[in-house]
């Protein structure tokens, strides 16, 4: 774990606040994204010593929290973009989600994959009408593709994480936890772009700077937590792990989300493969949930203890639940 002490004076913060404006995110994407529900875990709430809630956007329209930020980008696109048509790459949440916006708002998407998606979304995807290159061993190799496709046909880019609309997008998450969660302390959620928890942190803070804004990796996608350490943007390889959402680089001429992550979150810290079955289990027989490996981050924390200190009411965002069945009953066969 890495606890960030040495942090900017929360109201140097508000500056860059400006440049992402959540609450008129909330309101632009109210058609198209839900507000998910918060449910509590008793056992974690035993464990942890504080009410353990979970927002659930495992039961977003598209199955995770990616749909907000598609939304907010994709609707502050000028007719003549929208008429160009976008392009986004993705291992598979942030493709579905431009997809589905895409088809809602009329608009032709491209979606660059790597070999390696989840056939599952990969077909969800497609299904949503959007156009799909599978390209690249890897997340870095398949988003070269997808930018030399912008370049070749004009078209607007939907980034998964580096954009402020998306930051803002993702943010309303956190507007909703503090209407749900009216003691809230304490927030824990995915890292891995950083456009996730830097959004939620800049919504919650912005309301109690106390509050609490852990970040989560996965072991082997950890490349934001090794930026983080080297203090810049680096590259990591990259690993295969049930936590396909969470791969892939974070850029090296990142704009936005190292600098946020960097300045307003306040711990980050990583979790095992082996815990994110265990967490993956204990969802699905204990709160009847079906997560994906990268959206259990946060219940993986908890359960090992790495969360040595809450503060409040604890919220754990619970980012996604598009698994493959098959993978899924491989996992809890094996937990059991």
């Amino acid at each position: 774990m890495v606890r960030c002490y040495d942090r900017p004076v929360w109201k140097e913060q508000l500056v860059l606040e400006k440049q992402f404006d959540i609450a008129a995110a909330r309101e632009a994407i109210a058609g198209i994204a839900t507000e998910t529900p918060v449910v509590d875990s008793p056992l974690l709430t035993d464990m942890a010593g504080a009410t353990v809630s979970l927002k659930l956007e495992n039961l977003q329209v598209t199955g995770s929290f990616k749909v907000r930020g598609a939304a907010c980008k994709m609707l502050s696109l000028s007719q003549e973009d929208r008429s160009r048509g976008v392009v986004a790459c993705s291992s598979g949440n942030h493709g579905l989600a431009v997809a589905y916006v895409a088809q809602l708002l009329g608009i032709k998407a491209t979606v660059c994959v790597p070999e390696w998606v989840d056939p599952v979304k990969l077909e969800a995807i497609r299904s949503r009408g959007a156009e799909t290159v599978i390209y690249g061993k890897t997340y870095d190799e398949s988003e070269v593709r997808s930018l030399e496709i912008q370049q070749q046909q004009g078209l607007s880019y939907i980034h998964p994480f580096d954009d402020p609309h998306v930051i803002a997008g993702q943010g309303t998450i956190g507007l909703e936890l503090i209407e749900q969660v009216p003691s809230l302390g304490t927030v824990i959620v995915p890292l891995s772009g950083g456009g996730l928890v830097s959004g939620i942190a800049l919504a919650v803070k912005s309301h109690d700077p106390s509050i609490r804004v852990v970040g989560i990796s996965a072991q082997r996608a950890r490349v934001m937590y090794e930026s983080l350490i080297a203090g810049r943007p680096i590259d990591f390889p990259e690993e295969e792990t049930i936590a396909s959402a969470l791969s892939g680089g974070i850029g090296l001429d990142n704009k936005y989300s190292f600098r946020l992550v960097r300045d307003i979150v306040d711990d980050y810290m990583l979790v095992s493969e082996e815990e994110l079955v265990e967490a993956m289990a204990f969802a699905a027989k204990e709160q009847k949930l079906v997560i994906e490996g990268g959206g259990v981050v946060g219940i993986a924390a908890l359960l090992s203890g790495k969360v040595d200190r809450v503060a409040g009411d604890v919220a754990v965002v619970v980012s996604g639940g598009n698994v493959d069945l098959e993978t899924f009953a491989t996992v809890i066969k094996s937990s059991l």
